[in-house]
């Protein structure tokens, strides 16, 4: 008797145990539970630690409370401004009502996904490129407001999302580099254009200081030599002063000038003084004129060429060369011929 009671009471223990071992749950700290009895929701949500449930009754879903990082896939789309990107992203989200999250929607995760991934390419072709590059955060809080009105109902609340890459074609990086690069050397250059600006201003204030004091002039260039001699080198560089070139120039130029006047007005005296003609060559029918019997000492006129009767062309005066003469031409004048003898004249009375 004694060992049937025994037998029936170690039975009713291991019945025990095993209704204990699969009735018994434990619940995470992160984690929530709800408890379908008989497929009907329980209000009541099993909080962390140990509980109980009625086994073949009820069914425990466990709803984990912390913040799920998913990646979204890269979408492809174009943009408003008709370029073609790739863009992906990453969203942050955690489940703030467990019921609604097992009973609102079958699988939260996966409603969460397609739902970014639609909002990701509504965003992008409501956005400029510009905007895509540049202004992200904007972007971000757009996005996150498309995905959190839906997951709201499901017990969802989105935490943030951030746009992780914008991929573009090779072409328009190519055509972006070669804008940046070109903005890059306009501000260079204007950057060196100003520059060069100040630096001319200052170089004119010094120049009107320097000019003020001629001795600072002597002080600079002495600062100059002393600069360079401290260096360690064998060459010497000394600063030739410009005003001593200047003189220079103007007393080699003064001889010059002095030559060119006496070579326009000083004029030899063969130019000035009579020349002589030389006499007609003889031809049919010409007659010498004797000399004129009056004593004055005029020369001669040679006789004029047969035929028209017209005088000869007179000599070309040769003019002056720019460079004076060594020697002035002599002046030539005519030869008288000789007077003719007492046999001649009765020749000249004919």
């Amino acid at each position: 008797m004694v060992e049937g009671l025994v037998i029936a009471l170690v039975a009713v223990l291991c019945a025990g145990a095993l209704y204990v071992a699969s009735a018994a749950r434990v619940i995470r700290q992160y984690e929530r539970g709800v408890v379908l009895r008989l497929g009907r929701l329980r209000e009541n949500v099993r909080l962390p630690g140990f509980t109980m449930v009625v086994p073949g009754i009820d069914r425990l879903r466990k709803v984990n409370m912390q913040i799920v990082t998913m990646p979204v896939p890269a979408q492809d789309g174009i943009t408003r401004d008709n370029v073609t990107v790739r863009v992906d992203a990453v969203i942050y989200f955690k489940v703030v009502d467990p019921t609604n999250a097992v009973i609102a929607v079958e699988d939260y995760r996966f409603a969460v996904s397609q739902m970014a991934q639609t909002s990701l390419r509504s965003i992008i072709g409501k956005s400029d490129l510009d905007d895509l590059l540049s202004n992200r955060e904007k972007l971000n809080q757009g996005l996150e407001v498309m995905i959190d009105s839906p997951a709201v109902s499901w017990g969802v609340q989105i935490d943030r999302v951030e746009i992780k890459d914008v991929s573009l074609p090779e072409t328009m990086k190519r055509s972006m580099a070669r804008q940046a690069e070109a903005d890059r050397e306009r501000r260079a250059r204007v950057i060196n254009a100003d520059a060069e600006l100040q630096a001319s201003k200052k170089l004119a204030e010094a120049a009107g200081e320097m000019s003020a004091q001629p001795a600072a002039l002597q002080l600079r260039l002495l600062q100059t030599v002393v600069a360079v001699a401290a260096e360690k080198n064998s060459t010497l560089v000394l600063p030739f002063p410009v005003e001593l070139l200047r003189f220079l120039e103007r007393a080699q130029q003064q001889p010059a000038v002095e030559e060119a006047g006496t070579g326009r007005t000083g004029l030899p005296s063969s130019v000035n003084g009579p020349t002589a003609q030389p006499p007609s060559s003889a031809g049919d029918g010409a007659t010498m004129q004797p000399p004129s019997s009056e004593g004055n000492g005029a020369t001669a006129q040679p006789p004029s060429s047969a035929g028209n009767g017209s005088p000869l062309p007179e000599a070309e005066v040769p003019l002056p060369d720019a460079r004076p003469p060594e020697e002035p031409a002599v002046p030539q004048t005519a030869t008288p011929p000789a007077a003719s003898s007492s046999a001649e004249r009765p020749f000249a009375h004919h």
